[in-house]
């Protein structure tokens, strides 16, 4: 099994980046607010494959990924399913931007980049 605190960010960096809140995901998915502030603090470290399945849909995250981060799948060799489905979520956000915005947040990253090679 992977280091389960990796669950709870994930899941709550998921939900912050479609703007929701605990009650709009309960909403969308059924899942008791309760139930969903626990997995997003850690108490609770292995959720089901259902449940993780309902999360995944309101998410738009692939559900397999879920599963891997609890363990329920192996991951391959070399994988980090936390940083995949982040960096899938960064996509997704960044599609959503308008151009400025955009080119707002290349700046940044460049900035970034610079900062870490001076290093």
């Amino acid at each position: 099994m992977h280091d389960k605190p990796i669950l709870s960010e994930v899941l709550k960096n998921l939900r912050s980046a479609k703007n929701l809140s605990l009650r709009q995901v309960e909403r969308k998915s059924g899942v008791s607010n309760a139930y969903l502030s626990q997995l997003e603090n850690g108490k609770i470290k292995e959720p089901s494959p259902h449940i993780l399945h309902k999360l995944a849909e309101v998410y738009d995250t692939p559900y397999n990924d879920l599963m891997k981060l609890v363990g329920y799948i192996k991951e391959q060799k070399g994988e980090n399913v936390s940083k995949k489905i982040m960096s899938d979520v960064a996509f997704k956000a960044l599609s959503e931007l308008k151009d400025d915005e955009k080119e707002a947040v290349l700046e940044y990253i460049e900035f970034i980049r610079n900062k870490r090679k001076k290093k």
